[in-house]
């Protein structure tokens, strides 16, 4: 593969433009996928798949991930309001497997 490729795009009157399909197969960009433009001070612009590099924070990921654990079962558990408005949530949701159950047996 050749270390630049230039495609012309034009820009339409609303500010769209089409990645051209080159670009696309070098970024293995398929339908939704989100892109990041970068302007540099000197006037270059780079275009990235978003979250393709690594200036995403690496430890976000796991922050989010803790935050939901400790939403679930948080250290001293739920005040017991919550924990019985949670109990009965769990009995009411469709599909849960006590109500199939009585479902069935009855």
């Amino acid at each position: 593969m050749a270390s630049v490729i230039e495609i012309e795009a034009t820009v339409t009157e609303r500010g769209q433009t089409t990645v051209p399909a080159a670009i696309r197969n070098v970024l293995h960009l398929g339908k939704r996928d989100s892109i990041v433009f970068r302007g540099m001070a000197d006037g270059t612009v780079t275009i990235a798949k978003k979250g393709a590099d690594s200036d995403e924070d690496p430890l976000l990921g796991r922050f989010l991930t803790f935050l939901a654990k400790d939403m679930e079962d948080p250290p001293g558990g739920h005040p017991p309001r919550l924990r019985r408005s949670r109990a009965a949530d769990r009995r009411s949701r469709p599909g849960n497997r006590c109500e199939s159950r009585r479902r069935l047996a009855g």
